[in-house]
């Protein structure tokens, strides 16, 4: 399979602005992001996202993500199983609340007691479950605080991850009179090329089945995917070695 960028888990926070759930969301990812699991994590930005950001979409489909809502809209979890794919985990701030029974969250800017209280406790949450899904639990984190994380205010400030950067290649090709955007798809000719694969029936049958890994491929277009990798890997080799 081709080498692709350590698994890092996608967090997704929706963007009700005008709710005191979604400023706990945002919060409490940031959070994570920032303070408990800097290494393991990369924001998902909902609004690219819903606007076609092929970077934050591609993370969504190949990597675990956690969705965090501040109501029960669920518009993050949604969002992401209608562009990519069911999140691993969805949390929904008033869950919690009231699993933790920590009484009304009020505030939009700024939060009342009960809502900075959710905000450590959606926190806490978040990071159990990334630890949960890239099987770190119960190990020794450097990265885990010994007490109480700092106000956000008060810690050095580290820079969150996004996953628009997240070093999944992309390439677009032509299926028949559709543009469809492939995962990996650079990677896995270099792979192909490096296994001195030529173009022909056999090469483009595996192609198919190596594409089919990472991305969907309707089973009423498999001939018209398998011709157009063809087509392109042997542009790829061209471009290979008119570089040489």
């Amino acid at each position: 399979m081709p080498s692709l960028p350590r698994k890092k888990v996608g967090l997704v926070a929706c963007s009700g602005e005008e709710l005191p759930g979604g400023t706990v969301t945002r919060l409490a990812t940031l959070r994570v992001l920032e303070q408990l699991r800097p290494g393991d994590t990369v924001t998902i930005c909902l609004p690219l996202f819903l606007a076609g950001g092929e970077g934050d979409r591609a993370f969504a489909r190949f990597y675990p993500t956690i969705a965090v809502d501040g109501c029960e809209k669920r518009c993050a979890a949604r969002a992401t199983e209608m562009h990519s794919g069911k999140p691993a985990v969805s949390i929904v701030v008033p869950d919690i609340v009231a699993e933790r029974g920590l009484g009304n969250v009020e505030g939009s800017r700024r939060l009342n007691q009960a809502g900075m209280q959710a905000v450590a406790a959606t926190a806490e949450r978040v990071a159990e479950e990334v630890d949960a899904l890239l099987g770190t639990r119960g190990r020794s984190r450097e990265t885990t605080p010994t007490a109480e994380p700092l106000p956000l205010e008060e810690t050095e400030p580290v820079v969150a991850t996004c996953s628009c950067g997240s070093g999944i290649p992309i390439q677009k090709m032509m299926v028949g009179e559709e543009t469809v955007s492939v995962l990996a798809l650079p990677l896995i000719f270099e792979q192909f090329r490096k296994a001195a694969r030529v173009p022909g029936e056999e090469t483009g049958r595996d192609l198919l089945e190596t594409v089919r890994v990472y991305n969907s491929v309707p089973a009423e277009a498999e001939g018209a995917y398998a011709s157009a990798l063809l087509r392109e890997y042997a542009a790829f080799l061209l471009r290979k070695e008119a570089l040489r």
